[in-house]
């Protein structure tokens, strides 16, 4: 057993106090306790405290950034505020609405859409799913009071818009645009009356219609690629996407990232007209390379207001950073004959220390350095219930099948044996004949003249496929020439037509030998939200983007037989209403769900103060990634999963679980997770309960064994016996090799003594085939693999940045600097909600402080909460009375004697009453006229003095207010010898 076991154990201020006294402890909590209370800032902002900040900032995973500013004069809260939008793919909620007043500090504060579809693919229903699709780069703008998301979705619908007049509380109206856009970015042409447009791709625009309901015009390419070809930030191939277009100062500027040889870049363009060469008197775009520094690349330009009321504009970029994710960067820039220069003088270090560039109140910039898009939860169900929580959907009516299109035949002529090449079609530009080079029968399909690699054999099977059926298609194909590889990939692939055609591989990619006949072969649904108004199968080799380079490799003269394509009626599983309708459990917006929820099988309310987890199915393994790309794991398989970012550069994670609910086959705990994963979790197998690790590493087969894949490591068990709770971590350090995780695991059974499961297991990192095409998340799952309806409890979740395996001592000194901060302040300046909410964190905190702890976990979440509420209720203090009073104190000499002499001048327009007081005596003063002066010299009988300070006391009643203050004045020290 490679396990080590730790006990840590922490005692209250008071214990220790009364330890030390008699020799038993050391008094260092007391000396902590006695230091000004001076919160960490959290954990995803990189902001230094210092008016400074570093790069990239957000240490998680917040990629394709759109960012808008509504300014002070539009808002109710008299300073500007920026919004921001992100992808979060498959996940739900999804895309998260951001909040920042100084573009270095964020928090989420809503998002788009609860769920962006009730579809198989959105739902991981019936062996569907939407892993590295869904949601994503979206567009966030602010126009006219409105506030617009616009949502591109690769598999859910094509392109959606949202809207609302309240992007914090208000409810989201959605517009279907009817297609797909690929990375689009909303446009209002404000020189010209405010004409919407998206700019998507690489790079075209399209036209909306006034109320932003239909595309009414569409303007392909209206920047070329190939005419900036020889620009060394461009190049001749690679990646050219992520556009986004703005105004500034008489030109469209359009900005984007690019991929030459060189390394992810920024490119902008910038002309008079937006429509570039497009336009009616063409004006094509001037282009530079504004950023090549470290990877810094796709992302925003956001304006900064200058004291002259004019606006700066400066970069937000991210920067990949996997396993983390891909983590934006403010970047400021300098701009010079209307072209900016990004970083310092080009460069971008990575942690490289820039000034913010907004500047807040004292009390402004603690709170939102602890403000954070990730956090502990208790699961008190405490949050507000959310507009989008409420979203309408109509459940459809599962399809009538025509059973005279089940378990027959569905291609016609399948084996050529009429002789002809009746029934089949080209897709692309090819020749098909017959052949009598045949695998059965007398005849087959000859393919020749290929001209690209989708050129082929098809079929038409409008009419012929349904919804709701399963298909097994396959075809026998063989090639010869002796020019071609020795063995090649086919795969058999549908295209969609009709608005926006689309093209899904209905095959793995199945590798062929030359000169010998293959089977390719495959089994598929087709989506529900998939229209069938045009669909045809054909057979094709690997896709490239210059066929015509290499032919004999990839446009190979094939021949095909015996394709067939039969369907058989299954039973799928069908949305039920009370999955889309809210249970009345509201959780924090930090996190998200694995797809999808089904809201019947997770709940706030079921047991106060905890997640209950129900296995809702059982897992199939049944379920592959998109484009062939291998099957699903049990984990990613398990629709429930509940998950955060992680952040970097280490992370530790703490849960508890009831166990007492589980059923045998059942499968519980907690996840670093990706397409690779590792994981600490409890397995019930015939009764018995066991605890232990499992690690998922890479590279990935396309054809797995699910069971052996989520096996424990050997040695990394241990046996549960009748214990109904247990307590799980997972630390998390990003930091022991770049661009990889590796994941230390405990369990305790009283959260006090833990066991560790021997080193840290990894490495995870970026899945090469983008199949999730995010950073690592951190995730509580519940799953089962032989009987639905067992459950689990989880109470609660606890967020650290130090990692127990770092065999740190605990430091209760912030706590208990926290709670004496907040006892030393008065209820009386403060509002009554707020004073409620900090004295709920301030109880827990004081129950830590006063109980034994086992992590840093149990220390840092209360202490977290509590100086949030602290940092909250420093910016609502209401400001102390003053009155407009000038005091000042100065020293002379008279007969050889110091004299202090003090002066106050009432600047009020009402009487004020003053009152001096020195270390040599004090003055009255008991109407002091507006405008009129109050001077009293003091004589101190001293040959000298040293330098000290006079005090005032004044008092006066304003508008039947009586409203007093005191002031200080310092004086220097005098002497008259």
């Amino acid at each position: 057993m490679f396990q080590t076991k730790f006990a840590l154990r922490s005692v209250s201020l008071a214990t220790a106090a009364l330890l030390a006294s008699v020799g038993l402890f050391a008094t260092t909590s007391v000396a902590q306790a006695a230091d000004e209370w001076n919160p960490e800032s959290s954990y995803t902002t990189t902001d230094n405290g210092d008016g400074t900040y570093s790069v990239p900032q957000l240490n998680a995973d917040v990629p394709d950034v759109s960012v808008d500013r509504v300014p002070a004069s539009e808002n109710d809260e008299g300073r500007d505020i920026y919004y921001m939008i992100s992808t979060t793919m498959q996940l739900s909620p999804g895309a998260p609405i951001m909040k920042s007043y100084d573009l270095v500090n964020w928090e989420i504060v809503n998002y788009a859409f609860d769920r962006l579809s009730i579809s198989d693919a959105y739902s991981l229903r019936n062996g569907s799913n939407s892993y590295g699709q869904g949601q994503w780069a979206s567009s966030l703008r602010y126009h006219d009071g409105t506030f617009y998301v616009l949502v591109n979705s690769l598999n859910l619908g094509g392109a959606y818009i949202y809207r609302t007049d309240d992007i914090e509380n208000g409810a989201w109206t959605r517009t279907a645009l009817g297609r797909s856009l690929h990375d689009p970015s909303l446009f209002f042409d404000d020189a010209n009356g405010g004409t919407p447009y998206i700019i998507y791709g690489g790079v075209s625009a399209v036209r909306l219609n006034p109320t932003l309901t239909a595309i009414e015009q569409d303007y392909p390419n209206f920047i070329q690629r190939s005419d900036y070809a020889s620009q060394p930030y461009v190049g001749s191939s690679g990646l050219f996407e992520g556009a986004q277009a703005f105004y500034i100062d008489g030109y469209y500027y359009v900005v984007m990232i690019t991929w030459p040889s060189s390394g992810r870049q920024v490119a902008m363009f910038r002309s008079t007209e937006l429509l570039g060469r497009l336009a009616g008197s063409p004006t094509p775009y001037e282009s530079r390379g504004v950023l090549n520094s470290n990877g810094f690349a796709q992302g925003s330009l956001v304006p900064i207001a200058d004291d002259d009321g004019t606006d700066d504009w400066h970069g937000f970029f991210f920067r990949d950073t996997f396993p983390i994710g891909r983590i934006p960067a403010l970047i400021p820039a300098t701009w010079s004959d209307g072209w900016p220069t990004f970083g310092n003088n080009g460069a971008v270090p990575v942690n490289g220390v820039f000034e913010k560039p907004i500047e807040l109140t004292p009390e402004q910039e603690r709170f939102e350095r602890l403000k954070s898009i990730v956090g502990s939860d208790e699961f008190d169900n405490d949050a507000p219930h959310r507009s989008y929580q409420d979203e309408q959907w109509t459940i459809p009516t599962p399809p009538v099948l025509d059973q005279s299109l089940i378990g027959v035949e569905l291609f016609g002529n399948p084996g050529a044996e009429s002789g002809t090449t009746g029934g089949w079609m080209v897709n692309d530009t090819a020749t098909l004949s017959t052949t009598t080079d045949a695998r059965t029968g007398s005849s087959a399909i000859a393919v020749t003249g290929r001209t690209t690699t989708g050129s082929g054999p098809a079929q038409s099977v409008t009419g012929k496929v349904q919804h709701g059926v399963t298909y097994d298609v396959s075809a026998w194909v063989k090639y010869e020439n002796p020019a071609s590889p020795a063995t090649k990939q086919f795969y058999i692939t549908a295209r969609y037509g009709g608005s926006s055609t689309t093209y899904t591989n209905l095959s793995s990619a199945t590798t062929l030998t030359r000169g010998s006949w293959g089977k390719v072969s495959g089994t598929f649904t087709i989506p529900a939200s998939q229209a069938l108004s045009d669909v045809r199968i054909f057979i094709e080799t690997p896709w490239t983007s210059t066929p015509s380079s290499a032919p004999d490799t990839h446009l190979m003269d094939f021949k095909v037989d015996d394709a067939s394509l039969i369907g058989r009626p299954v039973t799928t599983e069908v949305a039920h209403p009370d999955e889309v309708a809210p249970n009345g459990s509201n959780l924090d917006l930090v996190w998200e769900w694995n797809h999808a929820p089904d809201n019947r099988y997770w709940s706030l309310t079921d047991r106060d103060g905890w997640l209950r987890m129900t296995t809702g199915k059982v897992v199939t393994g049944a379920y592959s990634h998109r484009n062939a790309g291998g099957e699903l794991t049990w984990l990613e398989e398990a629709r429930n999963t509940l998950s955060q970012r992680t952040f970097g550069p280490r992370q530790s994670v703490e849960t508890k679980l009831d166990i007492s609910g589980m059923k045998d086959g059942d499968v519980a705990g907690l996840a670093a997770y990706n397409r690779d994963f590792s994981y600490v979790a409890v397995k019930r197998v015939n009764g018995t309960n066991t605890v232990g690790v499992v690690h998922r590493g890479q590279p990935f087969a396309s054809s797995i064994d699910q069971a052996a894949i989520e096996s424990f490591l050997p040695g990394r068990t241990a046996a549960l016996d009748n214990a109904s709770e247990v307590h799980l971590k997972a630390d998390l350090d990003f930091a022991r090799t770049p661009g990889q995780l590796f994941t230390t695991f405990s369990y305790s059974l009283d959260g006090i003594e833990w066991t560790t499961f021997g080193d840290a297991v990894g490495p995870l990192r970026l899945d090469g085939g983008l199949t999730h095409f995010m950073g690592h998340r951190v995730g509580l799952f519940n799953y089962a693999t032989q009987q639905a309806g067992g459950h689990v409890d989880f109470d609660r979740f606890l967020l650290s940045d130090t990692l127990t395996s770092q065999n740190q001592p605990l430091d209760e000194g912030e706590l208990d600097a926290a709670i004496a901060h907040a006892e030393a302040l008065d209820s009386n300046d403060y509002p009554v909600e707020e004073w409620a909410a900090m004295l709920d964190a301030l109880a827990e905190a004081r129950t830590v402080a006063a109980a034994a702890v086992g992590t840093q976990n149990q220390i840092d979440a209360p202490e977290r909460a509590l100086s949030y509420h602290l940092a909250r209720l420093g910016t609502l203090k209401a400001p102390s009375p003053s009155l407009d009073v000038e005091l000042t104190a100065g020293t002379r000499c008279v007969a050889g004697k110091a004299v202090i002499t003090v002066h106050a001048t009432n600047a009020e327009e009402v009487p004020i009453s003053i009152a001096f007081e020195t270390p040599y005596g004090s003055k009255s003063f008991a109407s002091i006229a507006p405008g009129k002066n109050a001077v009293h010299a003091f004589t101190t009988r001293l040959p000298s003095v040293p330098a000290g300070a006079a005090s005032a006391q004044f008092s006066a009643t304003i508008d039947g207010e009586s409203v007093s203050m005191e002031s200080e004045a310092g004086y220097p020290a005098r002497a008259c010898n």
